[in-house]
């Protein structure tokens, strides 16, 4: 790969320059002309994507699904013009270099975006649910996610200040599609497919986020790493970027006979004046000694030291101390070993491991207290894990002087640790700080508050390796803390943890905060083998009811907001960290469901298609409030926006915007632009957008390489 920048070209232009030298620099640019620089990779042709639920009509470009029963080969990725169509039947016109035709069945076609064909999308409304009075609303869109970027540009372009992702790692086989194939690791150009289809996307990412202060928030493992990196300072040149080690795994994810994975990494791009904001953090973030004038809260060793330390000096303070298998949480003391017994006669329960009261030579101590005063010390979270010395894990306490500070408020709890420990606001003196770049949070951990979370929130449901809940929460936090209406975009979207983390942001501080999802409603690889043997296929209720949007993202969200499981039953255990409380409560929030469609552009000159774009004006115009859904003779006027829909009404929907505060947004349906300008100079300070009269032309998708 080329290590070699436009940057670094253009300087040396300017340097040639500099000297006198025109014909140098002309030389430089003509030379620079005939390579590439930067990241250099296999751009492969745009995605060829299937419209699945697009009705099929003349003109469309399709392609013809396998038999039902059957697993589709190479030539089901062939496209056909449909030519015409009668009684159920299309005759079909290769596209490709062949002047081949054929006949098919109308059902066994699949509409596609073809690579220089323009598309007209819009959003159908498939559900929602509303707690949260007039909060503005979580949006979930179903759909191919470069079309649904595309069509945000129109509602949020600049306007973005978070954007979190967690997209396809590229590490196993069946884990991610391209033009419609799975690409697998004996793919030769399995990275470069994963390039090209990261950088579309994050190109799209760039218009979406506001330059002046926003920022862009990407997981991946090793796999792709590298070439991430370099593909971000490509893409957004002159942000600030940084990487971040977090621990999500601390029991590893075997990788053969090389060491186990247990950290993923976090780039952070931030572009203007974006920067972390300083927390309030647990002991866990501190990885540097941090200068404080505020005495921290002393937890002791619960291992006696000191005289009478010895097993043999107290016989009832020589018992093993259990804790979970993983040595991360404190399961209690069992009972008393009398001296006439060994130690080593003492068996763990199943799941379970024994911390003896050793001391550093090995011999046996004593703990400080009983079991009894242990246990009432575990339920108010004064005993804690520590690090671990060749004995294991090392144990300590609060004692009677620290336990009254806490207790007469001198140090106020902030939460809990994973062992149960609390958590207090000792951590430094201001108790605000930006941690360093390697986080080992047990929060983080993607297995038990990623998969058992969700697993708590829709039993005997599974979804591969969704996020921890609080590792999201924690990431976007340090930069939208202080913006209580900040809007949030993740697009791969998966089972909706980024949603799920901005409405708990909301509920600890009060936010208004809003995130648009952006998720697909494929299913896994295995299920597609065992439906396609059933006869299924795409289009099917039984297939549908199966992908990630319908099966895990709005059910997801769904039972976030309701504290119900799609069962109606309350969702069992809390919420932890930062704000406990039981997840049966819920979340005051409303929510928002959506497929991404595809309109017919041969109707486009009729404009009757103002429903399917209706949503994507109450998007722009904040999501709150009704949607004008429908078009009238006159104007609109809705919570926050209003449509002006015949110009021979201007003066009156200029009386009405005006008289009210809450119209922010103001769309004039017109084609003549004299007439735009006249009702947009009379409404300064307002977002006024011009729609032409035939609506879908406002919202053309021109994929790469099409047709304008």
């Amino acid at each position: 790969m080329a290590q070699t920048t436009r940057a670094e070209v253009q300087r040396l232009v300017d340097k040639a320059l500099k000297l006198g030298d025109a014909e140098l620099a002309a030389d430089i640019r003509a030379f620079a002309k005939q390579r590439e620089f930067g990241l250099v990779f296999e751009h492969n042709r745009p995605e060829r994507m299937r419209l699945y639920g697009k009705p099929v009509s003349v003109g469309d470009i399709v392609q013809v699904m396998a038999p039902r029963g059957e697993g589709e080969t190479d030539e089901n990725n062939a496209c056909w013009k449909v030519e015409e169509m009668v009684d159920g039947t299309a005759r079909l016109g290769g596209v490709e270099a062949s002047c081949e035709t054929r006949e098919a069945e109308i059902e066994d076609l699949v509409a596609v975006a073809e690579y220089d064909e323009p598309i007209y999308a819009g959003l159908r409304e498939t559900g929602r649910i509303e707690r949260g009075g007039n909060k503005p609303y979580q949006i979930v869109i179903n759909g191919e996610n470069y079309h649904v970027l595309e069509t945000l540009l129109f509602c949020c372009a600049g306007r973005v200040d978070c954007i979190y992702i967690d997209p396809p790692y590229n590490t196993r086989d069946n884990d991610w599609k391209y033009n419609n194939d799975y690409v697998n690791s004996g793919d030769q150009y399995q990275h470069s497919k994963w390039l090209a289809m990261m950088e579309r996307r994050l190109k799209l990412a760039k218009q979406l986020l506001n330059p002046k202060d926003s920022v862009l928030i990407v997981t991946i493992d090793e796999k792709e790493y590298l070439r991430l990196g370099m593909l971000l300072e490509q893409v957004f040149t002159g942000a600030k970027c940084q990487m971040i080690s977090s621990l999500i795994n601390p029991s590893g994810t075997a990788r053969g006979n090389e060491f186990y994975r247990t950290d993923e990494y976090i780039y952070v791009v931030r572009f203007g004046a974006a920067h972390p904001e300083p927390l309030q953090l647990g002991s866990e973030w501190i990885t540097a000694k941090k200068k404080s004038t505020k005495q921290k809260l002393q937890w002791r060793t619960l291992r006696r030291r000191g005289s009478h330390d010895l097993r043999t000096e107290r016989e009832h303070s020589f018992f093993p101390m259990y804790l979970s298998a993983d040595g991360t949480k404190i399961v209690g003391p069992g009972e008393e070993v009398p001296l006439s017994q060994s130690r080593d006669e003492i068996t763990p329960p199943e799941g379970q491991i024994i911390v003896w009261p050793l001391k550093p030579d090995g011999t046996e101590g004593r703990w400080q207290v009983g079991p009894n005063t242990i246990r009432k010390l575990m339920a108010k979270g004064y005993i804690k894990i520590g690090d671990s010395n060749k004995w294991g894990p090392v144990l300590s306490y609060l004692a009677a002087g620290e336990q009254k500070k806490v207790e007469s408020g001198l140090y106020q709890i902030v939460g809990h640790a994973e062992d149960g420990s609390i958590i207090t606001d000792d951590t430094d003196e201001d108790k605000s700080f930006i941690p360093g770049t390697q986080w080992r949070i047990s929060s983080h951990n993607a297995r038990e508050y990623g998969s058992s979370l969700v697993g708590a929130l829709l039993p005997k449901r599974v979804f591969p390796y969704p996020k921890s809940l609080y590792a999201v929460e924690d990431s976007i936090r340090f930069f939208v803390a202080s913006k209580p209406d900040a809007l949030i975009v993740d697009f791969f979207a998966g089972s909706g943890t980024t949603a799920h983390a901005v409405m708990r942001l909301n509920h600890q501080d009060g936010g208004r905060r809003r995130c648009i999802c952006v998720t697909n409603n494929e299913i896994s690889a295995e299920e597609e083998k065992r439906l396609t043997k059933e006869g299924r296929r795409h289009g099917d209720p039984e297939w549908e009811r199966l992908g990630i949007c319908e099966y895990v993202t709005k059910p997801r969200i769904k039972a976030a907001i309701t504290g119900l499981t799609p069962d109606d039953e309350p969702i069992k255990g809390d919420y932890k960290f930062v704000d406990e409380f039981p997840m049966a409560d819920g979340l005051e929030e409303n929510a928002v469901f959506y497929d991404l469609t595809y309109e017919n552009p041969r109707l486009i000159e009729f404009g009757e298609s103002f429903e399917a774009i209706a949503p994507l004006l109450w998007l722009r115009a904040g999501a709150r409030g009704r949607c004008v859904e429908h078009e009238c003779k006159g104007f609109k006027v809705s919570d926050c926006y209003a449509v002006l829909f015949t110009y021979a009404y201007a003066n009156e929907f200029v009386e009405e915007v005006t008289s009210n505060p809450n119209i922010k947004c103001a769309y004039v349906v017109t084609d003549d632009e004299g007439r735009f300008a006249n009702v947009a100079a009379q409404l300064p300070g307002r977002d006024v957008v011009r729609l032409y009269e035939s609506y879908l032309q406002s919202f053309k998708i021109a994929a790469e390489g099409a047709v304008s």
